[in-house]
């Protein structure tokens, strides 16, 4: 028995698609679950007991539920609302009504962290570390890490002491962050594996969240997360700050210039100069550019694929920093204790320099020619006879290098 919004408001905060009761006697589903107990009328208090044998509509079974409201009245037969196709994900309803959470996290920032970090993720299957974001509880943070071999990104929360860590899938992040929005107290915890257990690999069980109305557990994946702290460059010879919102403007604007090739809209290529106070975004053979203010320290050029540009900068938000090294060395973008990092891209050579470089080298070799040609010089007679054919110089044929065609950029690992 208990209040009946309150009952909607912790079924509403679930993520599992079906909901087990009285010690997981019956089971039935969650949605259908939930869109009945809005439904309901006729009281605030809601009171569900296991149903008798003799109640109409049961199962063979004779399990069921049954739910009063007032002077309202109904039969709820076990597997009720569930499917074939339903997941076989459980949450369990339990009513304390002194339960209470000691906090250590706020539920909005928690969120928040995750859903910067979320987009980071891999969502190809057959890559199942990628897919998921690395939690590690360490010298009094909590670190969320997501990574997709092209993109990474990294943030740190002020946390309690301990060292834990866990590889919590992109799905069950996915789905827990509308219901961390929800919640006005957040406790994170680590379930740790047995000693005994042969399989332990520095990885915790679980994750546990804790809130003032349900506890979610989120299942660790097994695996070897890759040292991601190597891939950051750690010296930098250009550097700037600028409004990530007016370059994410930019980006999409020159993006969508390009008509004239296969390659996909956010997949096309940016050139990023970082120079006398200002980052110059430039599209490919120049079709066009763009000047964003900034504040800068040294010079530096990039080129970077758009998609992966605007996710980081999306990601940043507001007056971020990026740290240039070389340009075949991943860029680093980073505001407050928020980092993420983006692979550059080797470009094909333009038309216009490689046509310019063919022109200058059959100019070269046309010299080069008449210089040989100086240098033999005529050849004299010797005594009266029959004056023989001037001899032609030879020269090798020249080696005609085709101007490469454009390619579709790819990425430096």
């Amino acid at each position: 028995m208990c209040h009946k919004e309150r009952l909607v408001s912790a079924l509403s905060r679930a993520t599992a698609e079906r909901t087990v009761l009285f010690d997981e006697d019956i089971t039935i589903g969650r949605k259908g679950f939930l869109s009945y107990l809005k439904a309901l009328a006729g009281s605030n208090i809601v009171k569900i007991v296991p149903a008798s044998a003799s109640a109409s509509g049961l199962q063979a079974n004779g399990k069921g539920l049954r739910v009063v409201c007032g002077n309202h009245q109904s039969y709820i037969t076990d597997g009720a609302w569930l499917k074939d196709k339903t997941l076989f994900t459980f949450c369990q309803v339990r009513v304390s009504p002194s339960y209470a959470v000691m906090p250590n996290l706020g539920g909005n920032e928690l969120a928040d962290a995750l859903s910067r970090v979320l987009p980071f993720t891999d969502a190809d299957d057959a890559r199942p570390v990628l897919q998921c974001v690395k939690v590690v509880q360490k010298e009094g943070k909590l670190t969320l890490i997501a990574a997709d071999g092209f993109t990474l990104g990294e943030l740190s929360l002020d946390f309690e002491a301990g060292e834990a860590e866990a590889l919590i899938n992109r799905d069950d992040v996915k789905a827990i962050i509308p219901a961390l929005r929800k919640a006005k107290r957040v406790k994170i915890s680590f379930e740790q594996k047995p000693d005994s257990d042969p399989d332990v690999s520095g990885l915790a069980k679980s994750l546990v969240v804790d809130t003032e109305l349900i506890k979610y557990s989120l299942p660790s994946q097994e695996g070897s997360y890759p040292d991601y702290n190597k891939v950051f460059p750690s010296e930098f010879i250009a550097s700037a700050s600028f409004d990530t919102k007016e370059m994410v403007k930019a980006c999409q604007s020159l993006l969508a210039i390009w008509f004239d090739d296969n390659t996909k809209g956010l997949y096309r290529p940016l050139t990023l100069t970082v120079a006398d106070n200002k980052v110059t975004i430039e599209a490919k053979e120049d079709r066009g550019s763009m000047a964003i203010s900034a504040e800068t320290s040294g010079e530096a050029k990039i080129a970077v694929a758009g998609n992966y540009l605007i996710k980081a900068l999306r990601a940043c938000g507001g007056i971020a920093e990026v740290k240039l090294t070389s340009p075949q060395s991943p860029i680093t973008l980073s505001v407050d204790g928020y980092r993420c990092l983006v692979m550059p891209m080797r470009l094909p050579e333009s038309k216009a320099v490689a046509v310019a470089e063919a022109v200058a080298g059959e100019a070269e070799a046309k010299v080069e020619t008449e210089t040989e040609i100086k240098a033999k010089g005529k050849p004299k007679r010797k005594g009266k006879g029959k004056r023989q054919p001037k001899a032609e110089p030879e020269v090798e044929p020249e080696e005609v290098t085709e101007s490469e065609e454009d390619r579709e950029p790819v990425a430096v690992a």
